[in-house]
């Protein structure tokens, strides 16, 4: 479709246009940094600005081009920024143009402390603490730290038959390398996570009411896209998938009404005034000729998310 020939709403109308996976970070310098996915699948952009609405029109800088042949030679997908231990890491997803879906995880480090202008370093593969080393369709890496110890959880597709997308978490030595065993949190079990492909993915991570939890994206790339969630106490074990409560329903899903289409892949962050935000991918249509995942029409938009009864609530009519 024409992207131009949308239903427009006002809730629709992105924040930034053709930028899938949003990643937005207010770093600790009261600054905002925004990375996604970009239509091409080969590099990895960074904006960013003093404010939060500055980035929609921050000059966007390349601070890493694809291979041109072996890993990370296509598909680089879902990059996010993380200041890991007072230095600056970008955590993402790269291909093989000889076995394009051999995705992996791989990691870059800045050698400076301007992530925009100082050089990145390639960190590759993120180092496993048991014998294998990502052999499968892995990605959506999100990192976050807790009581002094830092987590990752990431998508992983399971090696024996049907293909299915689960998402699994570990603890991290440092922000390269897996301190312990990956540890299954989700696997598709509900029929909306089961739409076009078995999946879990795009993991997000927020805190509030003494509560842990984890939105992702579940199905395929089209309209039947939507966003789940899992609750944890946090004091609870994490590394414990029997402390983990999945919902049952859907958090976010396509609403025709609203003129968004497929939401998924969000972040979360706090705006200038400590609100809680996430940014979030959709489109503005249905009706999606070829393959969805090559649509270049997955927006960023953003919304505000209240905590009503100790639990996040996602609406549209929230979208800012």
């Amino acid at each position: 479709m024409n992207a131009e020939n949308f239903k427009k709403t006002e809730w629709n109308k992105p924040f930034i246009e053709q930028r899938a996976d949003p990643y937005i970070l207010h770093a600790p310098d009261g600054s905002f940094y925004f990375t996604a996915s970009v239509p091409a699948y080969d590099r990895i952009v960074l904006r960013h600005s003093d404010t939060l609405a500055g980035l929609a029109s921050a000059e966007e800088v390349t601070v890493w081009k694809k291979h041109e042949s072996g890993i990370m030679s296509i598909h680089i997908w879902a990059p996010e920024l993380h200041y890991l231990k007072g230095e600056w890491y970008i955590y993402y997803a790269g291909g093989d143009k000889d076995d394009v879906w051999a995705i992996r995880p791989y990691v870059l480090k800045c050698t400076g402390q301007d992530p925009v202008c100082d050089p990145w370093v390639e960190m590759g593969l993120l180092k496993r603490a048991d014998d294998f080393c990502f052999n499968d369709f892995s990605l959506d890496m999100t990192v976050f730290e807790h009581r002094d110890r830092m987590y990752v959880i990431w998508a992983e597709k399971v090696n024996q038959g049907k293909k299915i997308s689960s998402l699994y978490i570990a603890e991290l030595s440092s922000p390269t390398e897996l301190k312990t065993a990956q540890v299954l949190l989700t696997t598709p079990d509900y029929d909306w996570e089961r739409i076009g492909f078995w999946v879990n993915e795009g993991p997000a991570v927020m805190k509030a009411d003494g509560k842990i939890f984890v939105t992702y994206s579940a199905s395929a790339t089209g309209a039947c896209y939507c966003m789940g969630m899992l609750t944890i106490p946090e004091d609870a074990d994490l590394l414990d998938p029997r402390a983990w409560t999945k919902e049952r329903q859907p958090v976010l899903t396509t609403d025709e009404k609203f003129g968004l289409y497929g939401p998924g892949h969000n972040t979360f962050f706090t705006d200038e005034e400590g609100k809680l935000v996430t940014s979030y991918h959709a489109r503005p249509y249905n009706e999606i000729i070829g393959d969805p995942l090559y649509d270049i029409n997955r927006h960023t938009y953003l919304m505000d998310v209240p905590v009503i009864d100790g639990r996040p609530v996602f609406r549209y009519e929230n979208n800012r």
